[in-house]
């Protein structure tokens, strides 16, 4: 029997599952943050440390667990340095006598990939499809048959991330105090917000926004006041829902155009917090999309990223 661990690194926390040969899940675990571009690769290894000792001390193993294969899919890992970089971090695990378990690690058995691949091979349940990714941030990533991969996206709140919550909130508030100052139509946004945040005037955003120095996660979280107000009916949170939703079906186009046939049977899955709103964001998207590619199928996730981590792991146990 194969075991083997799968880590999901994301900017809020790690998630380490313990698979065997089987496909199985044996033990999951998780800890904080493994972003190593802003926590450091130090803290990055506590994280996933801890993570992998939660996934194996809640097994039914006992002694020690004998690992064939590791996936790492972290954010933020993308550039050679980055790989080299965890690439020591899985030595410093490997020396480490704080697991409870005998590592039978190969330099082909060690894989180190972007979070956006596992959460395809999760998503789906093979490596083969696309996945899009619309949270705080977003990016569309796909991988073919023959193992080629287009991304698309993933350029950061200032560069891209079009679609994501970012910048549903972001285009949101715009269009409340433009309808505030009396450029644009009336909107349902102004009340929403001063609601939602509980603020006297909408001019108080000023003080959240600016003087509180309101970080990317925290305006992300104002999506759902979009989000409500478009399911409510308000024009004007349709609209910046509608443009989110072009974004990311542009996107998808130009993946499924790169590396599949147009005609493919293909199979694109959603993750992230845009899709799980009361507007039927999810809806639009997939009426858009098969509209232009018929045999195309939009789904929501099968399995957690940590569990494509695994997936991949075992593939180079069964090579």
């Amino acid at each position: 029997m194969s075991y083997v661990l799968g880590i999901d690194g994301g900017g809020s926390k790690t998630v380490c599952v313990l698979m065997n040969d089987l496909r199985q899940v044996l033990g999951r675990g998780e800890a904080g943050t493994s972003n190593y571009q802003t926590i450091g690769i130090e803290a990055t290894l506590q994280s996933i440390q801890s993570a992998i000792h939660h996934a194996v001390e809640a097994t039914i193993i006992t002694n020690t667990v004998n690992i064939d294969a590791i996936c790492l899919g972290l954010a933020g890992v993308g550039r050679t340095a980055d790989i080299e970089a965890v690439k020591g971090l899985v030595q410093e695990l490997q020396n480490s006598k704080s697991l409870p378990i005998t590592w039978a690690l190969q330099p082909a058995n060690i894989i180190i990939v972007n979070d956006a691949l596992i959460a395809l091979v999760g998503g789906i349940g093979q490596p083969v499809g696309i996945v899009v990714a619309a949270g705080t941030g977003s990016i569309v990533f796909g991988r073919n048959h023959q193992g080629h991969t287009k991304r698309v996206g993933g350029w950061g709140y200032i560069l891209g991330d079009e679609g994501s919550a970012y910048k549903i909130a972001i285009a949101g508030m715009n269009a409340a105090l433009k309808s505030y100052d009396g450029r644009e139509m009336p909107t349902s946004l102004v009340e929403g917000f001063k609601q939602h945040l509980g603020l006297t005037s909408i001019e108080d955003l000023i003080e959240l926004i600016y003087r509180r120095g309101w970080g990317v996660k925290q305006i992300a979280a104002l999506a759902p006041v979009v989000d409500l107000a478009a399911a409510s009916g308000d024009i004007v949170a349709n609209m910046i829902i509608d443009d989110a939703v072009k974004e990311l079906v542009k996107a998808t186009s130009t993946v499924i155009d790169a590396i599949f046939n147009a005609d493919s049977l293909l199979e694109v899955v959603t993750t992230g917090s845009v899709w799980r709103g009361r507007c039927k964001m999810h809806e639009r998207f997939t009426a858009s999309i098969v509209k232009k590619f018929p045999e195309v199928k939009v789904i929501f996730p099968r399995y957690e990223p940590a569990y494509g981590a695994g997936l991949l792991a075992l593939q180079t146990t069964q090579n």
